[in-house]
């Protein structure tokens, strides 16, 4: 025990930034279907290419692509009624329930028992959030940032800069937890280091990244570690 707790010590490691949909909840599942049907509404099908390039995007990203993808103006009328549909929608699947990811509950209990900084940094807004975080545990988290929270979302490095402010740290201190390319890209931009654990797409390598299958058995001194390892 000892040697472990040196271990921790030496670290820099001071908070956790937790992505939501995807990371900690199976909820892009429950996004795909609002966009998919959004985009039937619109005009037509939703290809794969669009949908992948809209996984973990911000809402305005998002709109857009699918706008672009039916060859649709984006009249400001139009894309806030499609906003207005699409959140209502999610809303509507979110009431109807959501599963945790695998390990996700349990990993919260660990960074909050092992004394390290937590916040939820997500694009979804925030009229969502504060529904999810009933389900989440809002004793979890010391602080949230949401998508309508920031000058760009994800994968701008914004959402990540404001969720280390928020906790008094450093992006440096911080270690993301990211499903998606776009929140990994954000996460890295920011001078994060970060634990990608893939959801619904794969996720490319590369420099502060470390990958893990799930959040099942994560313990605080893998945490430490994984830190240390994307530090390098």
């Amino acid at each position: 025990m000892s040697e472990l707790l040196t271990e921790v010590s030496e670290t820099t490691l001071g908070g956790v930034l937790w992505d939501m949909d995807g990371t900690l909840l199976d909820s892009e599942k429950l996004w795909d279907v609002a966009l998919r049907e959004l985009s039937l509404r619109l005009g037509g099908p939703m290809t794969e290419a669009t949908r992948v390039a809209v996984i973990g995007a911000s809402s305005p990203f998002a709109l857009a692509t699918v706008f672009d993808s039916l060859g649709l103006e984006q009249h400001p009328e139009a894309v806030a009624e499609a906003k207005h549909w699409m959140y209502t929608r999610v809303g509507d699947l979110f009431e109807d329930g959501v599963t945790w990811r695998p390990g996700a509950q349990e990993a919260l209990a660990t960074v909050r028992d092992g004394g390290l900084l937590s916040a939820l940094v997500t694009n979804t807004e925030r009229v969502l959030v504060d529904r999810a975080l009933g389900m989440l545990g809002r004793e979890f988290f010391d602080h949230s940032v949401c998508g309508d929270e920031v000058a760009q979302g994800k994968p701008a490095a914004d959402p990540y800069l404001r969720g280390a402010h928020l906790l008094g740290l450093e992006p440096a201190q911080c270690l993301a937890i990211e499903d998606s390319p776009t929140g990994t890209a954000a996460a890295t931009a920011a001078g994060c280091g970060v634990l990608v654990v893939p959801c619904e797409v794969d996720v490319p390598a590369g420099p502060g990244r470390i990958f893990r299958e799930s959040l099942t058995d994560l313990s605080i001194h893998d945490l430490h570690d994984v830190h240390a390892r994307a530090a390098r």
